[in-house]
């Protein structure tokens, strides 16, 4: 009763006009810069802390919640009509999102996505208030070995899922993890992959990577084909779920918040990892596995749920124990700590009124995005309708102003193209893009949770199964591995090739040029392998994103 009582006063200050008025701005703001690629929540709260500062504490932590909600749907936006992320948690969003779109139902896309955030939000921030105790608890609790499994097995599942040669998943995987090298070594201090270039040393940003890998690498490869695939119009669609749409969302919105929740109050989770498995989870458990790949509806409205319901874990840990899990939530302690309020354990104690105030205004938040953006669904769906030349254009723009703003160095443009050829070479040779940025992403993380295990174990390799935690998810790292392995070799002791060929698909038929050579040798005479019917000169890529 004295937490519903400290809510209830939460509520009474964040329903303020001032709060709400900045309560709102937020959201617009932060809706705003996760559209553009880029230019993220992080970066647009960092920019807004000289202006702050002068500002009542709890209002401008009300505007930062507000930015770091709105640029969590705002990043699906553009992952969805543009196939350009402009948040890394976003990242798997554009995989069935953009493919909704191009089928002419973007707005169904955005819907779900937004409604998702809504119910995940809501769901989220409930949790931080009923659980959050228990859940910190269970967090402080893992060590070293568990993370380290945890990340393993983000890696595995999804790099074996995705793509339909999981050898090519594991190379794009292993980029990312050799770019994710890239800088200096957290315990010797020596550099390593710099190739003596000293803006290197520091290590590649993502936002560089993320910008460039999918913004310069898709608008260079639509550059390439451009004259030679004809403008035709992509379709905006209905502009409102239909009753079968509604039918396939709730359940992975539900699954999504219980992924995202947990992962996100880890002290090493954040909106990757979930979102990640989320979709994994809901390619295994469709009814409709034929879809993945071509826009499948789930495949949008569960990990945009758990990409939102990480955002109310991350304040878990933020404010329990004053460890940001995420940049959002490390500018918003700099904020704090620049107001001269002490982060950690005591924060509930010694500032009740600033707390309660600031998960109260979750609640609101949420609302006020679903309320903003839901009507507006149509709205950026139009976005598909612009001439393509002028489109990726603006892309290219805003993709170049983005990296450049991370660390104003003429250094990161540079890397901005190179690694935008990457993505260019990634498309043309048929490796998938996500395993890179997973690699990118995760590998200096589980990098740090390695050193820390060896360390603890005194260098023994056992010391990587010395919790329970970590022995259960490498049991089920197993199981995921071996299976695949002996369905294959039942399916060809029946000699049943076409059963191959369904398997390799996911449930659907594979084109020619999705077949490995590997693949091929299992095919007897390619009577599986589907015909793409294209107009004569138009791309033959497949969309690996």
């Amino acid at each position: 009763m004295d937490t519903l009582s400290l809510l209830m006063d939460g509520f009474a200050a964040a329903l303020t006009p001032i709060n709400l008025l900045f309560a709102f701005a937020g959201v617009i703001l932060g809706t705003a810069v996760g559209v553009l690629p880029g230019i993220g929540p992080a970066m647009a709260v960092a920019l807004l802390l000289p202006v702050t500062y002068g500002m009542e504490t709890s209002s401008a932590l009300i505007m930062f919640a507000g930015i770091y909600y709105g640029g969590m749907y705002g990043g699906s936006t553009t992952s969805i009509l543009l196939n350009t992320p402009g948040e890394s948690a976003t990242v798997i969003t554009a995989i069935e999102g953009h493919k909704m779109a191009k089928a002419g139902r973007a707005a169904q896309a955005l819907a779900t996505a937004a409604i998702g955030s809504f119910v995940a939000g809501t769901i989220g921030t409930a949790l931080l208030v009923t659980v959050a105790p228990f859940v910190v608890k269970f967090a402080v609790s893992l060590g070293a070995p568990s993370y380290f499994a945890i990340m393993v097995l983000a890696l595995i599942t999804v790099t074996a899922v995705l793509g339909s040669s999981k050898i090519r998943g594991f190379a794009s995987l292993g980029l990312g993890l050799a770019i994710g090298l890239v800088g200096m070594d957290p315990v010797s201090g020596q550099s390593r992959l710099t190739f003596g270039f000293a803006p290197l040393v520091d290590g590649l940003d993502i936002v560089v990577v993320a910008v460039a890998i999918f913004a310069i690498g898709e608008a260079l490869w639509i550059a390439a084909h451009l004259r030679r695939t004809p403008t035709r119009t992509i379709p905006v669609g209905a502009p409102w779920m239909g009753k079968e749409d509604w039918k396939r969302s709730w359940k992975p919105w539900l699954r999504g918040t219980a992924y995202g929740f947990p992962f996100g109050a880890l002290p090493a989770g954040g909106a990757e990892v979930p979102t990640f498995l989320s979709y994994v989870t809901e390619k295994k458990l469709s009814k409709h596995p034929e879809e993945f790949g071509h826009g499948a509806i789930e495949g949008v409205a569960g990990p945009e749920a758990a990409n939102n319901a990480s955002a109310a874990g991350t304040l878990t840990p933020m404010l329990a124990l004053g460890l940001p899990t995420n940049a959002t939530a490390a500018v918003m302690l700099a904020f704090l700590v620049m107001k001269g309020i002490q982060p950690g354990p005591l924060l509930f104690e010694n500032e009740p009124a600033l707390v309660w105030a600031l998960i109260a205004s979750l609640f609101i938040g949420n609302t006020l995005l679903l309320l903003i953006n839901l009507p507006l669904a149509p709205v950026w769906a139009k976005l598909l309708q612009i001439p393509r030349p002028y489109l990726y254009a603006g892309i290219l723009f805003f993709a170049t102003l983005g990296a450049f703003s991370v660390n104003m160095q003429t250094a990161d443009l540079w890397l901005l193209l190179v690694i935008g050829l990457l993505g260019f070479a990634l498309r043309r040779f048929g490796l998938p893009v996500l395993p890179l940025i997973l690699g990118v992403i995760i590998g200096p993380m589980a990098e740090e949770q390695l050193r820390k295990t060896f360390q603890l174990s005194a260098g023994e390799v056992s010391g990587l199964w010395s919790e329970p935690v970590a022995v259960t998810i490498y049991i089920i790292i197993a199981i995921l591995l071996l299976l695949p392995v002996i369905f294959m070799a039942i399916r060809r002791s029946r000699g049943g090739s076409s059963e191959l060929a369904q398997g390799l698909a996911g449930g659907g038929n594979l084109t020619e040029d999705e077949l490995s050579p590997l693949d091929h040798q299992h095919l007897k005479g390619g009577s599986h392998v589907a015909e793409k019917s294209r107009p004569h000169g138009e791309d033959t890529r497949k969309d690996h994103s």
